[in-house]
């Protein structure tokens, strides 16, 4: 087994176990920081396949930009975690479907068939003046335009709904309204009290 190969199994096994904490772990923040241990550890398999510009645009964007607003988001709605764990049970069914669905799914597009090696033929190295930021960028806006498109649309709708959940209201919370602070007046708040001063008593007096 080659040094790169022990690296490829090395990284893969971390990723799957930060895969796997990210829908176990309890707290949603727990859950957003394996997602960003899942990032990087994508990145370093992206770093071995020589695909340098994915590598860095996951870490920059992704780690950089989406995981913070993902945390943002995550603490300013503050999520009920005991009322979300009330439903499990009842739900585990469906999710159970779903995430065989899905899994389904992934081994039918991500298969020998589509990402073998006998349909590639050997990984190989490129030359010094290969760029994969010319190849990406020719096949995304081209062959991939369409689904290029849909991801966006479908981040758009992502990034509405997230700013929609952040300024629901919420009865108790307490806003504070400008209009009715500048017409407070002195006399609706403070009152002065005229009060007689006592004379002050010996030393040996109580």
């Amino acid at each position: 087994m080659s040094f790169e190969l022990f690296l490829f199994y090395a990284f893969g096994a971390v990723l799957v176990g930060a895969a796997i904490a990210v829908v176990t772990v309890r707290n949603p923040v727990h859950a957003a920081l394996f997602l960003v241990l899942c990032f990087f550890t994508s990145a370093a398999i992206w770093l071995l396949l020589e695909v340098e510009f994915l590598a860095i645009a996951l870490v920059l964007v992704y780690v950089g930009a989406v995981m913070v607003l993902f945390l943002f988001v995550v603490m300013m709605i503050d999520i009920n975690v005991a009322r979300v764990r009330e439903g499990f049970i009842r739900y585990l069914p469906v999710g159970i479907i779903v995430a065989v669905i899905m899994a389904a799914e992934m081994a039918l597009v991500v298969g020998a068939k589509n990402f073998g090696f006998d349909k590639f033929g050997p990984l190989v190295r490129h030359p010094a003046g290969y760029s994969n930021t010319t190849v990406l960028a020719e096949r995304l806006f081209t062959d991939f335009v369409y689904p290029f498109e849909v991801a966006g649309v479908i981040l758009l709708v992502a990034i509405i709904a997230a700013i929609t959940l952040t300024h629901r209201k919420r009865p108790e919370t307490r806003y504070q309204n400008p209009s009715r602070q500048v017409q407070v007046r002195k006399a609706d708040r403070l009152r002065v009290i005229k009060m007689q001063s006592e004379p002050r008593r010996s030393g040996g007096e109580q």
